[in-house]
């Protein structure tokens, strides 16, 4: 008897597990095409209630907290594959175009973030990204292939900066989104250069 009641609670376990998946996948892809979905269009996404997404998220907030926090998750897997020891600005173009990929997947995410969470709360979560490549920027200070006039920190600034107004190029139609990493590439090499007097 006992082992049939730990099955049910394995079985509701994987269940809510389950749930809570097809909750996130579905918030990240409402979200990514509008920052402003519901949560009522999330639970219809997932297939489930309304009651089951509360019962996971008791918020929107939360839900779009947890959906940024899988997003950066991946990307930063996705990032962890870079080689971070060769000449610093083949580096930074790498970062840049992988960076760009999962711009351009999690920025209508991001807005909703940004909306509703603390400013502060989404800067810490972008706090791994942020040290990987003002690391880089301060390794190509020190081996003076990157301008040591300017901070690494205002730098690695710039670089979210252009990504930003790039995402934003790309949603009104300015902008193809397969140019960017290049152009954000081309751009942050003029801007790190060293400047000789």
């Amino acid at each position: 008897m006992a082992g049939t009641q730990e099955q049910r609670t394995r079985a509701l376990r994987a269940d809510a597990q389950q749930n809570v998946e097809r909750i996130l996948e579905a918030a990240i892809s409402c979200l990514g095409t509008n920052p402003e979905a519901s949560m009522a269009e999330i639970a219809k996404a997932a297939g489930v209630g309304r009651v089951t997404l509360y019962g996971h998220f008791p918020s929107r907030e939360v839900l779009v907290e947890a959906a940024l926090t899988r997003l950066l998750e991946r990307g930063e897997e996705a990032l962890r594959g870079i080689d971070l020891t060769g000449d610093p600005r083949d580096v930074l173009a790498a970062l840049i175009e992988s960076s760009w990929l999962l711009t351009a997947q999690a920025g209508s995410v991001l807005v909703a973030a940004q909306a509703l969470l603390p400013p502060g709360r989404v800067h810490e979560m972008h706090a791994e990204p942020e040290r990987r490549l003002i690391d880089l920027i301060r390794r190509g200070q020190s081996e003076g292939v990157f301008r040591k006039d300017l901070s690494a920190a205002w730098l690695a600034n710039v670089v979210h900066y252009l990504m930003k107004g790039a995402a934003a190029d790309v949603s009104a139609g300015r902008l193809d989104r397969s140019e960017v990493p290049n152009l954000i590439a081309a751009t942050m090499d003029g801007v790190v250069q060293p400047r000789f007097t």
